[in-house]
């Protein structure tokens, strides 16, 4: 049996590929996206070199969407959703419907048809959940309103996407031409209405009884890899089943499948358990855009493409801003929201990729959405940080401000980075005065609902750190699991305050070396620690 056999070669060509590029975006203080996409150039039939296979990255990008979708899902908040809905619902639609009569504008200009310029348009209307997410924990965000209302923003987004996933198949015998195509139309739609009609019904009758149901049981065998297993099997079939019974799209099954796992109070623990796999298939559904990217159409199309780059990064972002002041909202949130969502990706894809596979988009078009993607992905943080910025946006005072009283630390408090198992412990029996950093938002929440100042962020950030007092701290505390992780808080931990006192938690040798190397005063291993306590209690 040969080696190097096509879809090992395109996987191991697009990982690595996409781990040197996501590694020079992430040094250029750039979202590792942009660095994924360029992977995708560099390995797709365009430049030279190494080409892989394009039908199997395809293949593997579904798996990607599934994936996505699914995570998407998974972090679906009605509740944070109806917290802002006076804004972000009339927000959202209101932009959608200007980004995409701007698109349509720029289409019609260029020649395409109506149809074509609808698909462009509403491609160039949804923000990236990735890089909005990461843009706004960077600065410490994500729990106050500006951030609430730019992640519901976003959520009416996404809803608004799904249901144009679901729809365009069908309306797309609107404009074909074809006299039949168009007679059928009505019934084509209404029977794509009622076969998403029953989906959302199983899934909501009979889905969201089975699937917790099964994951608990799952859970209660004990078995890490069988509950690991129990989450991509759900994601995946369901998402599959959908397409295969009821002929709606991977992306709609995939996403009800999170969101009713995440209504469950397991959701927590499958999002940790599928992450890496998810982040895996994710860089890869990414390698795969970038690879039907033509750079020359840069060269070829400069004017085009600078059209479409103003419109996802000045025309979104005025629209935003002006609709957000015209609610009442003060100007810095109206700035936030706009630079937040001035840039597009994962829906926009896969918006593009359907058009395209339906006849209804020409190639060009997803040239220029995918050549609006990566610039706009590289020009988004350098927006972000002249109008949010880099570190004043993250004082403690303002990230606690909205969501638990605005308690400032006094010199010689002590920094707690995790509130999990280990780390809630360990603030329930401290006796001063303590902040947590936490960058999981449900242990936050936990954290605060005790009375204690947390921030939702992750510790490697000098900025998180920073807005937690690091400079005035006389010690802190790394329990979060992952040792090597923290051997990169100890290190920055350390440049930023030379004098603190860094105690942290290991799982192995190996791990309390890099720690201690990296500046960590005190390491106790976890295993070590066990063994000396029932040694103890052994009768002698």
């Amino acid at each position: 049996m040969p080696h190097h056999t096509p879809l090992i070669g395109t996987i191991v060509a697009g990982l690595v590929a996409a781990f040197i590029m996501g590694a020079i975006a992430h040094r250029l203080r750039v979202s590792p996206v942009a660095g994924y996409l360029f992977a995708g150039v560099l390995v797709g039939p365009f430049t030279p070199g190494y080409v892989a296979n394009a039908a199997l990255a395809n293949e593997l990008a579904e798996i990607g969407v599934i994936l996505l979708m699914f995570g998407v899902g998974l972090h679906f908040s009605l509740r944070d959703l109806l917290s802002v809905r006076r804004i972000a619902v009339p927000g959202a639609i209101l932009q959608i419907a200007t980004a995409t009569t701007l698109g349509t504008a720029l289409a019609l200009w260029l020649g395409w048809s109506l149809a074509a310029g609808l698909v462009f348009g509403l491609a160039l209307s949804v923000a990236s959940t990735v890089v909005l997410l990461r843009a706004m924990q960077a600065r410490n965000l994500v729990e106050t309103q500006r951030g609430r209302i730019a992640i519901g923003w976003l959520i009416v987004e996404d809803l608004a996407m799904v249901l144009a996933l679901v729809l365009l198949p069908t309306l797309a015998g609107l404009f074909s031409g074809d006299p039949d195509a168009q007679a059928n139309v009505v019934a084509r739609l209404g029977l794509t209405i009622a076969k998403v009609g029953g989906f959302i019904a199983l899934m909501l009758v009979i889905g969201k009884r089975v699937i917790p149901a099964a994951l608990h049981w799952t859970a209660h065998t004990g078995s890490r890899e069988l509950f690991r297993l129990a989450v991509l099997s759900i994601a995946l079939g369901v998402a599959y089943g959908a397409a295969l019974i009821f002929d709606v799209s991977f992306a709609l099954g995939a996403f009800f499948a999170g969101m009713i796992l995440g209504e469950t109070h397991l959701s927590r623990r499958a999002t940790e358990e599928t992450l890496p796999l998810r982040d895996a298939f994710a860089v890869l559904f990414f390698v795969s855009v970038g690879m039907l990217f033509d750079p020359n159409t840069v060269l070829e199309q400069p004017l085009p493409v600078l059209l479409t780059v103003l419109i996802i990064v000045v025309g979104k972002s005025i629209a935003a801003w002006a609709i957000v002041r015209a609610f009442g909202h003060d100007n810095t949130t109206a700035l936030t929201i706009a630079a937040s969502l001035a840039q597009i990706g994962e829906f926009s894809f896969i918006l593009a990729g359907l058009g395209t596979q339906l006849n209804i988009l020409p190639s060009e078009g997803r040239d220029l959405i995918l050549a609006g993607a990566i610039l706009s992905i590289l020009i988004n943080p350098f927006i972000f940080s002249a109008v949010a910025g880099r570190k004043g946006s993250a004082r403690l005072s303002e990230a606690v401000k909205e969501i638990a009283p605005a308690v400032e630390p006094r010199p010689g408090h002590t920094i707690l980075v995790g509130h999990g198992r280990v780390g809630s412990r360990i603030a329930a029996e401290h006796k001063g005065e303590i902040v947590v950093i936490e960058d999981d938002s449900d242990n936050a929440a936990a954290a605060r609902a005790s009375g204690r100042v947390a921030i939702h962020g992750n510790a490697a950030d000098p900025t998180v750190l920073a807005s937690a007092g690091i400079a005035e701290a006389r010690s802190l505390i790394i329990a979060i699991p992952e040792g090597f992780e923290g051997g990169a808080v100890a290190q920055l931990a350390r440049e930023l305050n030379p004098a603190l006192t860094i105690i942290a938690r290991a799982h192995s040798d190996a791990e309390v070396a890099h720690l201690e190397q990296t500046g960590a005063n005190h390491v106790v291993m976890g295993e070590r620690e066990i063994a000396r306590a029932i040694l103890n209690v052994l009768p002698r």
